[in-house]
């Protein structure tokens, strides 16, 4: 099809239409396909990204996939992360932990980062999206869209040169820190090069290192790892670069490797991937305008310190998710979307300080096990609340002497319900839907039809206390009250019926 001939709209129109297959859009069309939301992925590269850069899992993310129906992928898919392995003039210096679980961190099933290449959690995604009913189209970019109050409409380019236009409710890019959404959408993007060294990462083959370490070689010039990446022969390469003279080749990757460390340049057999990029701390005037959103990497864009990329993706798609299927779904009103941006601003913004602060002290041997701990207690994104959301309504006369309120991430603990004992809370609580808990007393009338529980004991009473408690599906805490009479009207803002909000 030459460029002259006019694109063709393509039917049947899509609920929801997915701009970028990485792991924030692979994750939100798998939450909106299994609540029967009909959805497509368009993905500008001929396959998924084939690449590491993103192998930190962080405990909070791992949760989602556990709700998503992928932790057990995932889970064998990669491993715990090695202890740090320090070289120093060809001589081992001694092993360290560069992350310790804090005992003050929140509880939670996955309680330690789990390390997977970022290109095998995109095939766990994307084969769950497929099982799920959605489709994903490789080698397909957006060219451009318009919309109107009911529609948007996407030109898309094939790599062969053919082009169809697509109609959808609603439109998400998920396409990366150069998004064409956003451009599109003419939202610019607001933050600062905050002075951060360039680095480069690559995915190895390299002779004469052990896979059971992260191996690390400090030096003047900037510190260089090397971590083994489980399910493969491969280690994770990164360096940071003095200057901004480098161009990232094969060969300036083992030049590296032999200036900074005791091996060889032959000792890299192969170099699979790699990249080179200029760090930067940015985010997006808006996160919606009108049917279209942005996620991920097209919402804001910080350093990999700490290992936050990839999984602050995930929790904004994990929020957006549950808030367009019961737009899409249930009727419910479209300003509901409105608290996407309202919750994941302040989230990002939070990662983006915290990533800035970890990134500028790297990975050092002689950190100490306190400063091992902090990153333990700060980089789980369990802590991640809601509380001073619209959706956010605690009305409890006494709350939980532990602190929970609405707004915060539901406590994974053991529970007792009048059914027995059934475990921790989330495994109650997996799946699409609304869950209400009656902590110490009844369930309400206004519940029928609600997936309902009541809870007579265990440590998840104690952590609560008496109450109702409406968890979201996203596992925060929406609604916490003494009594129904506020239940209704919550209900009917997200959809679920009552008589307004």
């Amino acid at each position: 099809m030459s460029d002259s001939t006019p694109p063709t709209l393509q039917q049947p129109a899509v609920d929801v239409l997915v701009v970028g297959g990485g792991p924030t859009g692979l994750t939100l069309a798998c939450d909106l396909a299994r609540r029967g939301v009909r959805t497509h992925v368009i993905e500008a590269g001929d396959q998924l990204f084939a690449g590491s850069r993103g192998k930190s899992l962080q405990s909070r993310t791992l949760e989602t996939f556990d709700d998503l129906g992928v932790a057990e992928a995932i889970t064998a898919a990669g491993s715990p992360f090695p202890p740090m392995q320090t070289w120093r003039d060809g001589e081992r210096q001694g092993e360290w932990q560069l992350i310790r679980p804090a005992p003050e961190a929140p509880a939670s099933r996955h309680p330690r980062p789990w390390l997977v290449p970022q290109w095998r959690t995109q095939e766990i995604l994307r084969d769950r999206l497929l099982d799920l009913g959605g489709t994903l189209a490789y080698g397909a970019r957006l060219t451009s869209l318009t919309q109107t109050d009911t529609h948007v409409t996407a030109e898309v380019t094939h790599s062969d040169g053919g082009r169809h236009l697509m109609s959808a409710l609603y439109l998400v890019g998920a396409d990366g820190s150069h998004s064409t959404v956003r451009e599109s959408l003419g939202i610019a993007m607001k933050g600062e090069e905050s002075g951060l060294r360039s680095a480069v990462v690559a995915d190895v083959r390299i002779e004469g290192l052990d896979r059971d370490h992260w191996h690390i070689w400090p030096d003047p010039a900037g510190e260089l790892l090397l971590c083994p990446l489980p399910g493969t022969t491969d280690f994770q390469l990164n360096a940071k670069i003095t200057g901004e003279e480098f161009t990232a080749t094969p060969e300036t990757v083992r030049r590296v490797v032999a200036a900074r460390t005791h091996l060889p340049a032959g000792a890299v057999t192969e170099v699979r991937w790699l990249s080179f990029y200029r760090p930067r701390t940015a985010m997006a005037e808006r996160f919606r305008q009108g049917r279209v959103l942005l996620a991920g990497d097209a919402a804001h864009v910080h350093p990999p310190g700490g290992g936050q990329g990839l999984n602050i993706g995930v929790q904004d798609a994990y929020n957006l998710g549950w808030k367009l299927g019961q737009v899409v779904g249930h009727r419910a009103p479209d300003t509901l979307l409105d608290s996407y941006e309202a919750e994941r601003r302040a989230a990002a913004a939070d990662t983006l300080d915290l990533s800035t602060r970890l990134y500028r002290a790297g990975r050092r041997p002689q950190d100490t096990d306190e400063q091992a701990r902090y990153r333990g207690r700060v980089c789980h994104l369990l802590s991640v609340h809601y509380r001073d959301s619209e959706l956010s309504t605690d009305v409890r006369e006494r709350r939980s002497p532990t602190g929970f309120q609405a707004g915060d991430r539901a406590p994974d603990l053991p529970c007792v319900t009048t059914e027995g004992a059934c475990g921790n809370l989330f495994d109650l609580l997996r799946g699409p839907d609304f869950t209400l808990l009656a902590v110490n007393c009844v369930p309400p009338p206004e519940a029928v039809g609600l997936r309902t529980h009541q809870v007579t004991g265990g440590p998840l009473a104690q952590e609560l206390g008496t109450g109702l408690f409406l968890i979201r599906p996203d596992q925060h805490i929406g609604l916490a009250a003494d009594s129904p009479e506020h239940l209704g009207r919550y209900l009917a803002g997200v959809g679920l019926g009552g008589t307004g909000m």
